[in-house]
Parts: structure tokens; sequence; C-alpha cells
């Protein structure tokens, strides 16, 4: 069983910045995925970006160039920062692991664990 618990959402005007963070209640093992997603009211959940257990990254196409993605493995923790924030970035954002095979975005939010959830709300 592992824990996620997300931090550091909140509300921000267009072009501001955000850095969320995630804490796992333990040292993941094995070949992890881990990464978050987003889901708006109304809206299906979607994939953001992913950082394996080697440090390969991947992002959506829709935060490429605004978003970064990272990992501090001595503290157990995930980061995302947001940059150049637009108000289609307003969702709720899940930090998630699975040990799925490959390291896919759109697996994100379907198996393995993801936390509670943390706000993001972008005003124009």
């Amino acid at each position: 069983q592992v824990r996620l618990v997300e931090s550091g959402g909140g509300s921000v005007q267009a072009g501001g910045s955000l850095r969320l963070s995630c804490v796992a209640s333990t040292v993941l093992g094995g070949r992890y995925c881990m990464g978050w997603f987003r889901q708006a009211p109304g809206k299906e959940r979607e994939g953001v970006a992913t950082i394996d257990s080697t440090g390969t990254i991947s992002y959506a196409d829709s935060v490429k160039g605004r978003f970064t993605i990272s990992k501090d493995n001595a503290r157990q923790s995930l980061y995302l920062q947001m940059n150049s924030l637009e108000p289609e970035d307003t969702a709720k954002y899940y930090c998630a692991a699975h040990w799925r095979a490959l390291c896919q975005i759109q697996d994100l939010g379907v198996s393995g664990y993801w936390g509670q959830g943390t706000q993001v709300t972008v005003s124009s």
C-alpha cells in the first residue's frame, strides 16, 4: 500500500506559476512510473507528465515547455513546476504511481495508487 499526498495547489492569474509537491508514504521499488494527472469538472482525466524509475520523462502536448516534472528519491517526493499557467490548466491535480510494463501517461489514475488531489485554479 502506497499513500500519496499532494500539496501546493492554489489560485493564480494567467501567466503565473505554481509548484506542486507529492510525498509518498514509502520508498517506491522496482520499475515504477510516477506522474501527475488532472481532472476538471465535466471533463475526462488527462495525464500531464510522467517520470519513471530511470528518470525518463514525458509530457502531454498541452503542457510541454511550460511544466517540469522532477523527483527527489531521498525525500520520496515528486514535483510539478507549472509556469505560464492558463485558465485551461484549471483542474484538480493528482499524483499517481503505477508499475505497469510501460510508463504511459494515459495509465495514470487507472492502476496503481493516487492521492486525494490538490486544486489549481487559473483566472484570466
